[in-house]
């Protein structure tokens, strides 16, 4: 089992499913599924772009405050009575271009993506309050469908998160963007002597996370129908980060896999929703993930530093 991937994360997965069937009746139905599937498509789409980037060695803790800007505007725009087209277009844009400010710092000033990023996350959540004026702002049913109707039984957001994983997976697996980025996180300077136009991969790559934070921001304001002080932020930001780690992906970059960041996002919306379930206090639920991401993390070690002794 130790050498077959993400048997670790399955069998976890599969010890908390067998609990929470075992604790409620309520967790194995139909609606809860596809509930809990909807709910974790925004982590998904989030921890999609994070992988890649992650993998080339970069990092984007301002990812959630992406989404909380990208959904005030959204709300602000079709509360106004801007169309949903235009509304679309114009959040994707400011969020990808977030995304380059973000790739422009950390790419041309040398300051640690960490710090540049965590920054610009504190920046956006004050950005995001100011666009709503520290109130909610409805939308309506305008892009209700598009949140919380279905396609044969399957929700429309989920199958944007699936189509956002496996385009992911496509590209790290058979492009050669893809194998640039696991060649810059294994070793940039390297890279750059080997002819990668590094600095050109980094903005795309930061580029990228931005459109999908934008992407993530629109799905999750279809789903509540609102934007409110507090959406998206911090909070989302350290879910996407704690499945990214926990499916295998490096902190250290050179290595990271899309499966296993599907599996992480599916785990922890799993725990979320049986701590609910059950009906554990709300407050346990950022005390999981936090858990979960130490572990994960230590874990990482672990296995780095066990492939550096084959």
């Amino acid at each position: 089992m130790l050498h077959v991937p993400h048997a670790g994360l399955v069998a976890v997965l599969v010890v908390v499913v067998v609990a929470t069937v075992l604790q409620t009746d309520s967790f194995a139905t139909q609606a809860n599924i596809v509930n809990v599937l909807r709910q974790v498509s925004v982590t998904a789409v989030i921890a999609a772009g994070l992988t890649l980037l992650m993998t080339a060695g970069g990092m984007d803790f301002s990812m959630g405050g992406n989404v909380a800007v990208t959904t005030a505007l959204g709300a602000q725009l079709l509360s106004h009575g801007h169309s949903t087209g235009f509304t679309v277009v114009a959040s994707i844009l400011l969020a990808t271009a977030i995304g380059l400010v973000n790739g422009l710092v950390v790419t041309f000033t040398k300051v640690a993506p960490f710090v540049a990023t965590l920054a610009t996350a504190t920046l956006l959540d004050g950005v995001a309050l100011l666009i709503l004026n520290s109130v909610s702002v409805s939308i309506g049913d305008k892009m209700f469908a598009f949140g919380n109707d279905k396609v044969l039984g399957v929700p429309y957001l989920l199958i944007v998160a699936i189509v956002v994983l496996l385009v992911t997976a496509l590209v790290m697996r058979f492009t050669v963007f893809g194998r640039d980025a696991f060649a810059i996180g294994g070793n940039e300077h390297v890279a750059r002597l080997s002819g990668i136009n590094v600095a050109a991969r980094k903005l795309a790559l930061y580029g990228i996370t931005g459109a999908l934070s934008g992407l993530a921001g629109l799905m999750l304001l279809s789903r509540l129908g609102s934007s409110s002080p507090g959406t998206g932020g911090l909070s989302l930001q350290l879910t996407a980060v704690a499945a990214v780690v926990i499916g295998g992906t490096s902190l250290a970059g050179g290595h990271g896999t899309v499966i296993g960041t599907a599996l992480g996002v599916v785990l922890l919306g799993v725990v979320a929703n049986a701590l609910n379930l059950i009906q554990v206090s709300s407050n346990f639920q950022p005390v999981s993930v936090g858990a979960v991401l130490l572990i994960a993390a230590i874990a990482n070690e672990f296995h780095k530093a066990r492939s550096a002794r084959r």
